[in-house]
């Protein structure tokens, strides 16, 4: 019998390693990222129930999707909680992709489209994206890109007053994992984009957004309470 206790105990720790979370800082900030196993993790995005009615909050969207184990705020949104830019649930685009430079932080070219599959995960810059065209289930257009194939923006300044609380995510080469990250203490977009690319070390990572960036990590003991959301990702427990 205390075999068999012992073997149920390591069955579960192994699956709860495909979702980690874990505070961490950086220079001074306090940041929390989530690990994410796509291939082996139920990731997906969320916005409206099946009579269009928009969730609006983590708890909504467990009681329509089922038990999550990892929810956060994912993309911008306008007034009326409908998605900015490219937008697309279960192969049905809700709303088209924008590929113009405009105002605000989305139109803060380049921007880019966080990409979801049965078992992958990518982000791309938003023009390569509409002359390609990618096979995504779930899509979310968001802005500014914070890492692209390496780099930073080239826009972001390291020296920015602009201060405020965000959160991101970035992909593997492979497609196989996502790491998403909020920052918990006040950050500019360079030392936000930095933790991407010399910490979590991916080669793109995307701007989801900011001030109202709020985090569901159970293993954490979180669940941010504030504004009703628009566009969430999160991870459906079986």
């Amino acid at each position: 019998m205390r075999i068999i206790i012992m073997l149920v105990g390591v069955v579960w720790a192994g699956a709860a390693e495909a979702v980690t979370c874990q505070n961490d800082t950086f220079e001074g900030h306090r940041m929390t990222r989530c690990d994410i196993d796509v291939v082996t993790e139920d990731l997906r995005l969320f916005h409206s129930d099946d009579e269009g009615r928009v969730l609006g909050g983590f708890g909504q969207v467990a009681d329509y999707a089922g038990s999550l184990s990892f929810a956060m705020n994912a993309g911008m949104y306008h007034d009326d909680r409908s998605p900015v830019g490219l937008f697309q649930v279960d192969g049905l685009q809700i709303s088209g992709i924008v590929t113009s430079e405009g105002p605000g932080n989305f139109g803060l070219l380049p921007n880019g489209v966080f990409c979801l599959n049965d078992q992958s995960a990518q982000i791309y810059e938003s023009r390569a994206f509409a002359a390609r065209t990618p096979d995504c289930r779930d899509a979310d257009q968001s802005g500014p890109m914070l890492v692209i194939d390496g780099a930073l923006h080239p826009r972001f300044l390291p020296e920015s007053e602009s201060l405020n609380i965000r959160n991101g995510v970035g992909t593997s080469t492979d497609g196989t994992s996502a790491t998403f990250v909020i920052s918990d203490d006040p950050v500019n977009f360079h030392t936000f984009a930095r933790y991407f690319r010399d910490v979590v070390g991916v080669p793109n990572a995307l701007y989801l957004d900011g001030s109202v960036s709020r985090l569901y990590a159970p293993e954490l003991g979180r669940d941010d309470i504030g504004f009703q959301l628009g566009p969430i990702v999160g991870v459906v427990s079986p």
